[in-house]
Order: structure tokens, then C-alpha cells, then sequence
């Protein structure tokens, strides 16, 4: 499929390139047109899982203020700061995971050498078993 003739055969797009002289519309370049079509709202892109709208009035003024909350899908590629913040976030949770992780299995194998009676450094205790433990 080619995506020149798909972008340029849209009708969005048709109905904005028949608007403008032919020599100006014929020299966007089908990402140009990609954007265009982002920025002129088709409702693709107006469609949001939440949508919640509404005013609230300010009492004893005439003046009301307004809020809006939208949610849905992330449509729209990332750009090379989003990218790295993104892969900073996923390294940073994923190092949590893993250090807790650790951290719970280390507590386990000392919990587990505890019940079995194995002393590794003579007389020195965490004293983690014996609050485990009740005693």
C-alpha cells in the first residue's frame, strides 16, 4: 500500500488540499500531511476514554471557572526527551523491583538459616528471627 496515495486519498486531507492553489498543495510531503491531519482534529483523534467537562461558579461574581479532564491512549509518537524520560522511569521501577526483590530474598534465607539452627558468625545476631519469631 502506498502511503503517499493512502494520506493523499484521505478526505480530510482532499477536502484541505482542494482549498489551497495547486502548486502549494502538491509540494507537502506526506509526514507534512500526516501532521495536518493530527492538527486539523479529525475525530480519531477527539475520541478519549474519559471526558469530563464541566464549570464551576464562583459565588458572589458573575464568573464561572472551567475544568476539563481527558484520558485515552497516547496517539501521538514521543519525541526524544519523552523517549528518554520514559526509558529513565522504566529503568528506575525496574532497579526498585530488583532491589526489593533481593531484599525479600535475602530476608528469607536469613529467616530460613535461622530455622534450621545455622550460625554463621558466632555470637552476632540481626536479632530479625527472633522478632519473626515472637521471642
Amino acid at each position: 500500500m502506498n502511503t503517499k496515495s493512502s494520506i493523499r486519498q484521505d478526505p480530510d486531507i482532499m477536502n484541505f488540499l482542494s482549498r489551497l492553489p495547486q502548486v502549494t498543495a502538491a509540494k507537502f510531503t506526506d509526514s507534512q500531511l500526516e501532521h495536518i491531519k493530527v492538527a486539523i482534529g479529525t475525530a480519531k483523534y477527539r475520541k478519549h476514554k474519559v471526558d469530563v467537562r464541566g464549570t464551576i461558579p464562583i459565588f458572589f461574581t458573575e464568573y464561572r471557572i472551567y475544568y476539563v479532564l481527558l484520558m485515552g491512549l497516547n496517539l501521538r509518537s514521543l519525541n526524544r526527551r519523552e523517549k528518554s524520560l520514559a526509558l529513565a522511569a522504566l529503568l528506575l521501577i525496574f532497579s526498585v523491583f530488583v532491589l526489593l526483590s533481593s531484599l525479600c530474598g535475602l530476608v528469607i534465607l536469613y529467616l530460613l538459616k535461622s530455622a534450621l539452627g545455622i550460625d554463621l558468625l558466632e555470637g552476632f545476631s540481626i536479632g530479625l528471627w527472633g522478632w519473626f519469631n515472637g521471642t
